[in-house]
C-alpha cells in the first residue's frame, strides 16, 4: 500500500465533540432503528391506543435527524453515545424529546407541537398493528408503567434499555426539556430495577407486529362517500374546463387564477423582448441581455405562449428544478428570449428576466408533461455568461453559446497534455461532448468545455486581464461554473500551463459541486510539503466553489502524493471564509502511512502560517507553514496554527 489519506478528527473531550454530521445521525438512526422505535414506544403516553402508539413510535425516529445537511449539537453527556457513536446519541436524544411532548395536553391558546398531532406518515390503512403480546411479567409491567407519568417512564427506559447511569440519565431528561428530573428519578424507581430485563421482550416490540382488519362496515360507507365526492368534483371541473376558461392554449399550465394587467402582459408573446443580432458588437455590457434571439422558432407564438403560461403556472405533469434558493415564480415583466428550437426529440425555449435563465421544453409528439428549469444568473458577466445548457441526452451535453465566443473544444481536465478537441459551432450551438454530470462509479475523466474569445471582447476585472479562454464545467445546472486557479482574490483562468495541472489531480472533487448552484470553482495551490519517507514531495490544494446566491460556499482541502493518479479530499467545509478573497488562509492535515507502513499526521497551512501546533491523539508543534508528526494508525487530531501577523488560525475539518 502505497499512501492513505484520512482527515483528522478532533480528539475526544473538545467541543467539537458536540457536533453531528447529519450523515452519521443517518447511519445510527438506520443501524439501531428497531431500537429507537422500542424506546419512543415505551416513553409515548398509553393513551393514544396501541395502534396509533406504534405509528407514532415510528414517525418519531423516522423525524430525529437533524435538518439541512449542516450539522447539530449532542449534550456533552451524550458524547460517547452507543457504543461511542454520536450519531445514536443524537437521535436518542430527539426520540426521547419529541416522545414527552407528544404525550402533553394540547391547548386552546397554544399551537400544537409537532408530536402532539396524528403522524403523517408511516400510515396504514384497512389494517390495524400492534405489538405481539407477552407474557403475565410483560403485561404486569406494562400497567405498572402506564401509570407513571411521561418523564419517569423515559427515565426507567433510558436506565433498563439504554443501560445509561442516572447522572447521564439527568442529562438526557433535561435536555429533552423535563423541569423536574429528580421526582422523574423516584417516581421510575417505583417500578423494580429486576424487571429491566422484560423491555426487551415482545410486548414493547413495536417492529414486530401482529395485523387485524378495521371496521369494515364503517369503512363501506366511508368508501361510498369518498366516491361521491370524488364524482362531484370532476362534475366540477369539467365546468371550469369548458370553453371560454382559457387554459387549453397554454399546454401544461395551471388554470389561470388571477387576471391582472401586468402579469397577463409578461405572458404575452407578443412582448417578448427579442435583441438585435448585432447589439452585443456595440454594447459596453457582457452579460445575457445583450444575446440575440436565436432558433428556427423564435417566431412560434403558440409554442412561446405555452412556454410563458407554463412559467407561470407549472400544472401537475411539469418537472420543476430550480438551484438552490432560486424563485420559481413568473416573471414580473415580459422577459428576454434567447432561443427557441427543436433539440432532438423536444421542442426548446430558453428565456432571460435579469434574474433567472428559465429552460422550457416540451416533447414533440405532444405527450403530457413538460420540464422547467431555473438557474441565477444575476450579476453574470464575462465568462460566466459565456454559455447555458441546451439539452442533455445519453450522457452528453450540448451548449448554446453567447454570439461573441468563436471557438469551442472540449478537454479532459484529468489530463492536462491530452489537448483540446475542437467542437463545431452551429448558430451558437455546439455539437454534444460528454457531460461529467450524471456519470456515476468511479471518476476517472472529468470533460469540460473550453471557449475562444475574440480580443476585442477581452475585458479586465480588478486589473487582472481575462484570458481569451475560459474553461467551463457541467455541474448538472443550466449554467456551467466557471473554473480559476490561482491565489484568491486575484485568480487566473484555467487555460494556463501551470492551471491545468494544478486542477489534474483533483478534477473529480467537481463532484462535490453538483447541484449547488455554483458560480465559480477555484484551484489553489498553497503549498507542498516533503514526505518524511524521501518519496518526494506532496501538493497541497485548497478549491474552493461559489455559489450565484452568495452563501452555501463549499471549501475543500485536498492532498496528493507523488505518482498518484488523483488527489484526495482530506477536510472540507461549508460557508468559511478561508481559501477566499476574505480570507487568503488555509489549514488541513491528514493521516499518512509510508512505503515503509509507518503513520503520520501531515499538516499544512498557506505561506503566511508561521507555526503549526497538533493536539488530541497525535500532539506536536513546529515552526513554518507545514509540520510533519509520528502518529499511529486510526489517531484523531486537531490542528491550530498562527499566522506571521500573530492571528490565529483553526484547520479545516
Amino acid at each position: 500500500m502505497q499512501s492513505q489519506d484520512v482527515a483528522p478528527r478532533p480528539a475526544p473531550g473538545s467541543s467539537t465533540d458536540r457536533i453531528v454530521d447529519v450523515e452519521q445521525a443517518e447511519a445510527a438512526l438506520v443501524e439501531h432503528y428497531p431500537r429507537l422505535v422500542r424506546l419512543a414506544h415505551l416513553v409515548l403516553p398509553p393513551g393514544l391506543g396501541r395502534g396509533r402508539r406504534v405509528l407514532t413510535a415510528h414517525a418519531l425516529a423516522q423525524r430525529a435527524l437533524p435538518r439541512g445537511r449542516a450539522c447539530a449539537p449532542v449534550i456533552p453527556a451524550q458524547s460517547t453515545g452507543r457504543d461511542g457513536d454520536l450519531g445514536y446519541a443524537y437521535v436518542r436524544l430527539q426520540v426521547v424529546r419529541t416522545a414527552l411532548e407528544a404525550g402533553l395536553p394540547l391547548r386552546l391558546r397554544a399551537w400544537p407541537k409537532r408530536a402532539q398531532l396524528p403522524p403523517l406518515l408511516p400510515q396504514v390503512w384497512g389494517l390495524r398493528l400492534f405489538p405481539r403480546s407477552g407474557g403475565a411479567d410483560e403485561l404486569a409491567l406494562d400497567q405498572r408503567l402506564s401509570a407513571l407519568s411521561g418523564p419517569a417512564r423515559a427515565a426507567y427506559a433510558l436506565r433498563g434499555l439504554e443501560k445509561l447511569p442516572d447522572g447521564d440519565v439527568r442529562e438526557v431528561l433535561t435536555e429533552a426539556g423535563v423541569g423536574d428530573v429528580d421526582a422523574a428519578l423516584r417516581e421510575a424507581g417505583r417500578v423494580p430495577a429486576a424487571q429491566y430485563a422484560l423491555l426487551d421482550s415482545c410486548e414493547f416490540d413495536a417492529c414486530s407486529l401482529q395485523a387485524r382488519p378495521t371496521d369494515l362496515m364503517r369503512r363501506r360507507r366511508h368508501t361510498r362517500a369518498a366516491l361521491a365526492a370524488a364524482a362531484a368534483l370532476a362534475v366540477c371541473g369539467a365546468l371550469v374546463a369548458l370553453p371560454g376558461g382559457g387554459w387549453g392554449p397554454d399546454g401544461a399550465a395551471a388554470p389561470v387564477y388571477a387576471q391582472n394587467p401586468a402579469a397577463e402582459a409578461a405572458l404575452d408573446p407578443g412582448r417578448l423582448v427579442k435583441v438585435s443580432p448585432a447589439a452585443w458588437k456595440t454594447s459596453a455590457r457582457t452579460d445575457f441581455s445583450v444575446w440575440p434571439a436565436r432558433g428556427p422558432l423564435t417566431g412560434d407564438s403558440a409554442l412561446l405562449r405555452r412556454a410563458l403560461a407554463v412559467w407561470a403556472r407549472p400544472g401537475e405533469k411539469v418537472r420543476v428544478s430550480a438551484t438552490p434558493d432560486t424563485p420559481v415564480g413568473g416573471p414580473a415583466g415580459p422577459p428576454q428570449l434567447l432561443y427557441a428550437g427543436d433539440v432532438d426529440n423536444a421542442r426548446v425555449v430558453i428565456l432571460y428576466d435579469g434574474l433567472r435563465i428559465a429552460r422550457y421544453a416540451e416533447p414533440k409528439d405532444g405527450t403530457a408533461g413538460a420540464a422547467l428549469d431555473f438557474a441565477r444568473v444575476d450579476g453574470a458577466t464575462d465568462a460566466e455568461a459565456n454559455a447555458l445548457v441546451l439539452e442533455r441526452a445519453d450522457g452528453n451535453v450540448r451548449y448554446l453559446t453567447a454570439p461573441w465566443v468563436t471557438k469551442a473544444g472540449e478537454r479532459d481536465l484529468s489530463k492536462p497534455g491530452a489537448g483540446v478537441m475542437d467542437l463545431t459551432l452551429t448558430d451558437g450551438i455546439t455539437s454534444p461532448l460528454a457531460s461529467p454530470a450524471t456519470q456515476t462509479g468511479t471518476c476517472t475523466t472529468w470533460n469540460v468545455l473550453q471557449l475562444t474569445v475574440p480580443p476585442s471582447r477581452l475585458r479586465s476585472t480588478g486589473g487582472t486581464p481575462v484570458s481569451g479562454t475560459h474553461l467551463l464545467s457541467d455541474l448538472g445546472e443550466l449554467v456551467p461554473a466557471r473554473l480559476t486557479a490561482g491565489r484568491p482574490g486575484s485568480p487566473e483562468e484555467a487555460t494556463g500551463t501551470q492551471a491545468l495541472r494544478t486542477w489534474a489531480p483533483f478534477a473529480c472533487s467537481l463532484a462535490d459541486a453538483r447541484g449547488q448552484g455554483v458560480r465559480t470553482v477555484n484551484a489553489w495551490a498553497y503549498t507542498r510539503q516533503r514526505l518524511p519517507d524521501a518519496s518526494g514531495q506532496a501538493a497541497w490544494v485548497c478549491t474552493r466553489a461559489e455559489t450565484w446566491r452568495g452563501d452555501g460556499s463549499r471549501v475543500l482541502a485536498q492532498f496528493h502524493t507523488p505518482g498518484g493518479l488523483f488527489g484526495a479530499a482530506v477536510a472540507k467545509a461549508g460557508d468559511v471564509p478561508a481559501c477566499g478573497p476574505r480570507d487568503p488562509h488555509v489549514l488541513a492535515g491528514v493521516l499518512w502511512k509510508s512505503k515503509g507502513g509507518d503513520w503520520y499526521l501531515l499538516a499544512a497551512g498557506d505561506k503566511a502560517t508561521a507555526s503549526i501546533r497538533s493536539t488530541g491523539g497525535v500532539r506536536g508543534s513546529g515552526q513554518g507553514n507545514v509540520l510533519t508528526v509520528p502518529a499511529t494508525q486510526g489517531a484523531q487530531a486537531g490542528l491550530k496554527g498562527r499566522l506571521a501577523d500573530g492571528r490565529s488560525i483553526s484547520g479545516l475539518r
